[in-house]
């Protein structure tokens, strides 16, 4: 089983940067793609490979994250502080929230709506209700936060901290945050969760992917991977990881059974942000050198 190229699509063009995070709306397949470099938001359509709009107003985007549940897209905009509020299923822009200063990664709670906004400038994590337009809680970090998600497991948020390396995990419900969580190598970037929330999967600067029990807070496993990584998923139908390395432009599956690497794909030098289609088995890696997306298929 291999990821299989399936088509590109087209999208605005760029002199220079590139782009960040982005998430999939798995309702109709849409796409949302943080675009660095133009300070907007990226809308296609996944199912027919086209472009639908360019969503402005989002300068330095920084990511973006989807609740399925509520059919909703939060974009982060670190030139503004803001988080932009998007209608998932039509692409429309509900409103605009302050933040901080530099809102950076993005995770969503179903359980409780919250939306957490870990800010790299003031290095703060942000409870936020998107429905009210409010700032729920405050919370100083120990570190430069990276990427994080929600795990209803612990039901708790799971913030990578680059250094000290480690992350750590904050309530939802009452703000608490815990110790910080040291993992064996420096850097914590990428993050994804078993399907259950038991496990991370943190994918580090030094090289290497490790596994993390969230409730025991141990190393399960590790892989070593060709470079420092950016983006991270999961996908549970497979048991695969998949890791974007913009240097030298690499996409690598990782079989987390045997934990080790069984696909890479030679993508583009730049190239270290993608989305992941779980449902569609899709994949939409961001290419910022030809302002293009490329379709994979799991097949």
């Amino acid at each position: 089983m291999v990821l299989r190229l399936e088509r590109y699509i087209p999208i605005p063009q760029h002199r220079s940067g590139g782009f960040d995070h982005g998430d999939v709306y798995e309702a109709n397949g849409y796409v949302y793609i943080a675009h660095t470099a133009t300070g907007t938001v990226e809308l296609i359509d996944g199912v027919r490979a086209t472009l639908i709009k360019t969503i402005p107003g989002c300068p330095e985007a920084s990511g973006v994250v989807c609740s399925q549940a509520d059919g909703l897209a939060f974009a982060a905009s670190r030139g503004s502080g803001k988080i932009l509020v998007i209608n998932a299923a039509k692409g429309t822009l509900n409103k605009m929230i302050q933040v901080g200063s530099k809102p950076n990664g993005l995770a969503w709670d179903d359980d409780h709506g919250v939306l957490l906004a870990a800010d790299t400038a003031d290095i703060h994590a942000r409870f936020v209700d998107p429905f009210r337009g409010q700032i729920l809680k405050s919370i100083k970090l120990p570190g430069r936060p990276r990427w994080c998600k929600y795990s209803p497991h612990i039901d708790r948020f799971v913030i990578n901290i680059r250094e000290p390396s480690g992350y750590v995990t904050l309530s939802p419900r009452t703000g608490e945050l815990s110790e910080i969580v040291r993992v064996p190598f420096h850097g914590p970037h990428g993050i994804d969760l078993s399907t259950d929330g038991r496990e991370a999967y943190i994918a580090c600067d030094g090289g290497a992917v490790v596994a993390m029990d969230l409730e025991k807070g141990t190393e399960i496993c590790s892989a070593k991977i060709p470079g420092e990584p950016d983006v991270t998923w999961f996908n549970g139908t497979r048991k695969f990881l998949y890791c974007a390395l913009a240097k030298p432009g690499l996409l690598v599956t990782i079989d987390l059974v045997e934990m080790k690497i069984v696909n890479q794909i030679k993508t583009e030098e730049g190239a270290g942000t993608f989305a992941f289609d779980r449902g569609r088995q899709r994949l939409y890696m961001f290419l910022p050198k030809t302002c293009r997306v490329a379709v994979y298929i799991e097949s």
